[in-house]
């Protein structure tokens, strides 16, 4: 079956999907997105993953494409013609086609797209745990906006891909910040640790559910910087993002980390957010 993609009010097979060549998106990587899984036909965390769009567009002073309403049907729209149960919906917002001028345009009008693809949600082959390598953290000083400027991400996921690990883990100033797709846990003395919500990091919606989750269940969350160093000699390590939920981390840079196997902690966050996404008998 082919997918369906949305772009600024029509439905269209992909290959049929185009913006122009003058968007500011393309041009400028003035947009902003989300990416939003689809499990067993639902959107998870959907309210949280608008209410980032928003703050993100209203970071970047984008208006908004349609009302919440509005872009919540097109999305569920968008999942009925691709008759998919899981997958992963990706949205993006541009400040829409204009004259190439580094300056906004006097009356911008954003743009809207939408694709889905087919996704299998907690592989099992991510459940062994992976391999992460570290580099140095040459974003711009807004992580905390979702925006498609992405390049020094791309980089850092080239680096961990040729090194034949799963993520990179960046680092600013000593200290890990995030990975380039992902946000970064580590665990020492039966505590998780991970970095503190500022700009140097994207909040991202699994890490958010996921201190809920352990704040429920008396699992304590400190939201403090730690060091490379830290990571080597922590008895834990995970990652989160809404494409890969929860995965134990067990190596970075070549250096085991605990016993070089999933640890309980890791194991318990990993099945609790599991139940939030099935429920406690999914």
């Amino acid at each position: 079956m082919a997918r369906v993609a949305y772009v600024d009010g029509r439905y269209s097979d992909l290959p049929g999907a185009v913006v122009s060549v003058e968007d500011r998106g393309l041009q400028f990587a003035d947009s902003v997105y989300e990416v939003i899984a689809l499990v067993a036909g639902r959107l998870v965390d959907l309210d949280q993953h608008l209410a980032r769009l928003v703050r993100s567009r209203r970071g970047l002073g984008l208006p908004a494409p349609m009302t919440d309403a509005g872009l919540r049907v097109v999305l569920r729209e968008v999942v009925r013609r691709n008759r998919l149960r899981d997958g992963l919906l990706y949205l993006q917002v541009t400040r829409g086609q204009a004259p190439r001028n580094h300056a906004f345009p006097a009356e911008p009008r954003a743009s809207l797209m939408v694709t889905l693809r087919s996704w299998t949600p907690f592989p099992s082959s991510l459940a062994s745990g992976v391999a992460v390598v570290s580099c140095n953290d040459l974003r711009w000083q807004r992580c905390d906006l979702k925006t498609t400027g992405l390049l020094p991400n791309v980089l850092a996921k080239q680096r961990a891909q040729e090194a034949g690990a799963f993520e990179c883990w960046m680092v600013k100033g000593g200290v890990v910040t995030e990975g380039a797709s992902s946000n970064a846990w580590i665990v020492r003395d039966g505590s998780v640790h991970t970095h503190p919500l500022s700009h140097d990091v994207l909040g991202g919606i699994t890490r958010e559910v996921l201190l809920e989750l352990a704040a429920a269940n008396d699992i304590e969350i400190l939201e403090e910087p730690f060091h490379p160093t830290d990571v080597r000699s922590a008895e834990e390590a995970f990652l989160t993002s809404t494409s890969s939920f929860v995965v134990p981390v067990i190596s970075i840079d070549g250096n085991e980390i605990g016993d070089g196997i999933p640890g309980p902690v890791t194991r318990r966050l990993r099945e609790l957010y599991r139940d939030h996404v099935y429920g406690p008998t999914g």
